[in-house]
């Protein structure tokens, strides 16, 4: 019932982790996938590395999904302080729903800590209102989490989720960037729907068409 999809990462890495295995289904059923990085956290890289590291890992990293380049928007706001221009992401926002008109979209969970990932999920859910939308779930921020709906996948979704993840090597030493967790995750979410894998989700809109 979808035909396009639109994933919104706060920073750089966040739709792979927290939707890449239905990205690489999606992209495998001919959807139209559309991913929104809203900052490179250039504030954050480490001083031995370029600035526009993630930048340039962000885009290896969708196309291994299999997301065409012209498909990818990044935007440059500043790490940790996305809540300052909530107004600002809120206009893109709007202008990216009248450019593509999705019918589905991926947001981080309203329950996220993290500041970065709770403004683009608040002023997604604003901008995106009349869509379906669900909320992708990032474990080490979230302390509440409703599965509510899940996307079976299969091995080699996982794989590809995986491979496009380790293009990500400035964020390699993370605890959570090991490809033992991202198998054990997507199997633990399996389990709970009696299938190999996958990934949940809360959802916020669901509209029948």
């Amino acid at each position: 019932m979808f035909e396009r999809i639109l994933v919104l990462a706060p920073h750089t890495d966040d739709g792979e982790f927290g939707c890449g295995g239905s990205i690489v289904k999606f992209l495998e059923e001919e959807k139209e996938v559309y991913y929104v990085a809203f900052s490179t956290a250039e504030e954050s890289v480490p001083p031995d590395m370029p600035k526009n590291i993630l930048e340039v890992e962000v885009k290896e990293a969708v196309k291994r999904l299999g997301i065409p380049a012209s498909n990818l928007m990044i935007y440059r706001f500043k790490v940790r302080k996305l809540n300052y221009v909530r107004q600002e992401i809120l206009e893109e926002l709007v202008k990216i729903k009248n450019e593509i008109r999705p019918d589905l979209v991926f947001i981080p969970s309203p329950n996220d800590l993290h500041q970065d990932h709770y403004t683009v999920a608040k002023e997604g859910m604003r901008a995106f209102k009349q869509c379906s939308i669900l909320a992708y779930e990032i474990p080490w921020n979230n302390i509440t989490f409703h599965t509510q709906s899940f996307i079976k996948l299969e091995r080699k979704h996982i794989e590809k989720k995986i491979n496009a993840l380790k293009a990500y090597k400035s964020q390699r030493d993370r605890f959570y960037a090991t490809p033992e967790f991202i198998w054990s995750w997507a199997k633990t979410r399996g389990v709970q729907i009696g299938a190999e894998y996958a990934e949940t989700f809360e959802v916020i809109r669901w509209v029948i068409k």
